[in-house]
C-alpha cells in the first residue's frame, strides 16, 4: 500500500522551497518565481503544517531554514528531477513532442499531398522522422482515436468531435471510364443514363466511396457495383482494364493511367470532398502537430 501523503505538500510549494534556500530571502525568491513575498511565506508554513515539523526559525526578521528544511529540499529536488523525466517519457511514449510522428493517410494523397507536408515539416524540425500509415477514412479515425497514429491527412469527418480538423483543400469528384468508352468523348455524364452500366469501387469507410454512394443517391438508383477494392491505384487499374465505371476525385489526375479517363459529372451530381488535416483535441498542442499544421499551410494543396 502507498504512503499517503498530506495534501499541503505539493510539487508546486516543493519548488518554492528550493527557490527560497538557493535565494536566501522570501523577495528574492518571489521575483524568481514570479509571484510575491506572502505567496512564497503562506506556501512555507503549508509546508510545514504538511510535514508536521518545524522547517524555519525566524531571526528577527528573516525567516532561516532548520537543518530538516535542507533535508526536505534534497529529497525534493530529486523527486521533481525524476517526475520531470518521466513526464517526458511518457509524452514520448505517447508520441507527444517525440523526435517520431505517425501520420495517416488515404491512399489517393500519397502522390503529391502528403509528400509535401512532411518535406515541409521536415524543414521546420529536421531531427523527427515520419512514419506513414495508408488506410480509409473510417481506419483512420480509429487509430487516431486509439493512439496508434498522431494525425491523420483524410476526408473531413463527418461526425468526430473529439477531433481538431483543418480543412486544406476541395476536390471534385469525376465519372472514370476506360478511354475507348462512349463516355469518355462526353462533356459531362447524367448518371442518370448509367444505370444498365457495370461499376467497381472502393470498399465502404473510403470518403470516395460515400461520395460514391451520395451521387448515386441524387441520381435515384443503385449502381451495379461487380468489383470491390482496398486501394485508389487498384480501383484504376480495373477501370483501365474495363471491369466498370466508377467515381474518382480529380487528385488522382496526375497519377491516371492512360487507359482512364475522367469527364466531369452534370451539374446537379456534383458532389465533393474536402480533404482536413485531423488529430485529437486532446492534443492540440503537441508540438509536433503544431509544426505539421504550420506546414501544411505553407504549401498549395489540391485536387491537381
Amino acid at each position: 500500500m502507498l504512503p499517503r501523503i498530506s495534501e499541503e505538500i505539493t510539487f508546486r510549494k516543493l519548488e518554492i522551497l528550493i527557490t527560497f534556500l538557493e535565494s536566501g530571502s522570501l523577495a528574492r525568491a518571489a521575483e524568481r518565481l514570479g509571484t510575491s513575498a506572502v505567496s512564497v511565506h503562506r506556501a512555507l508554513h503549508s509546508l510545514e503544517a504538511g510535514t508536521r515539523c518545524a522547517l524555519f526559525r525566524l531571526e528577527g526578521r528573516n525567516l532561516q531554514p532548520t537543518d530538516a528544511a535542507h533535508a526536505l529540499a534534497d529529497v525534493a529536488r530529486e523527486i521533481l528531477q525524476r517526475m520531470d523525466e518521466g513526464i517526458n517519457a511518457t509524452r514520448a511514449i505517447a508520441g507527444y513532442g517525440a523526435e517520431r510522428i505517425r501520420i495517416g493517410s488515404l491512399y489517393s494523397l500519397t502522390s503529391g499531398t502528403v509528400p509535401s507536408m512532411i518535406m515541409a515539416l521536415k524543414a521546420r524540425k529536421p531531427e523527427v522522422q515520419a512514419e506513414l500509415i495508408l488506410g480509409s477514412n473510417s481506419d483512420l479515425i480509429q487509430r487516431l482515436r486509439d493512439g496508434t497514429l498522431d494525425a491523420a491527412v483524410m476526408g473531413l469527418p463527418e461526425s468526430a468531435p473529439e477531433l481538431e480538423t483543418h480543412a486544406l483543400f476541395d476536390d471534385d469528384v469525376f465519372f472514370a471510364a476506360p478511354a475507348q468508352s462512349p463516355y469518355a468523348g462526353q462533356a459531362a455524364i447524367d448518371l442518370r443514363d448509367c444505370a444498365e452500366e457495370r461499376f467497381v469501387s472502393l470498399q465502404e469507410g473510403f470518403v470516395t466511396y460515400s461520395r460514391f454512394v451520395d451521387a448515386f443517391r441524387i441520381a435515384g438508383f443503385e449502381p451495379q457495383i461487380v468489383m470491390k477494392t482496398n486501394d485508389i491505384f487498384s480501383l484504376m487499374n480495373l477501370v483501365g482494364g474495363g471491369i466498370g465505371c466508377t467515381l474518382l476525385p480529380g487528385r488522382v489526375r496526375a497519377v491516371l493511367p492512360p487507359s482512364v479517363r475522367l469527364i466531369p459529372l452534370q451539374e446537379r451530381y456534383a458532389v465533393r470532398q474536402t480533404i482536413a488535416l485531423c488529430f485529437l483535441r486532446a492534443r492540440e498542442r503537441d508540438p509536433n502537430l503544431l509544426a505539421l499544421l504550420a506546414a501544411s499551410r505553407t504549401l498549395r494543396l489540391g485536387g491537381h
